[in-house]
């Protein structure tokens, strides 16, 4: 069973996004902050990070760049999750070594591609 990372300070996002990519048949663990979100990165070793970016204590750019930085971590796929859809927005998500980028409200089919082709997985 493929392991989410899902980074989000918002419970009820937390909550709504982890329920439904639990029907989709992942697994999901989440963090709460930037800190935690890179301290989980090392020690769940998930397929894949969602990452937000409007995070407490390091916000979600600086903690893809830690992750993107270590040398444990760095081959983990992080999709960049924010509520800003301007260019610049996805622009910074890639600088910061974002994967990809999805923009909130999260349209579940949409990010679910995503997913499946940074995991090199077919859709069902």
């Amino acid at each position: 069973m493929t392991t989410i990372l899902l980074v989000e300070d918002n419970e009820m996002n937390r909550d709504m996004l982890s329920r439904r990519l639990l029907r989709r048949g992942y697994a999901v663990v989440t963090a709460v902050d930037g800190e935690s979100g890179v301290e989980m990165a090392r020690t769940a070793r998930p397929q894949l990070i969602l990452m937000d970016v409007g995070l407490p204590n390091i916000d979600g750019l600086e903690a893809t760049r830690r992750i993107k930085g270590d040398t444990r971590t760095r081959d983990i796929p992080v999709i960049v999750l924010t509520a800003h859809a301007m260019s610049s927005d996805r622009e910074q998500a890639i600088e910061a070594g974002g994967d990809d980028y999805d923009i909130k409200p999260v349209e579940i089919d949409r990010l679910d591609a995503k997913i499946r082709t940074l995991l090199g997985q077919e859709s069902p």
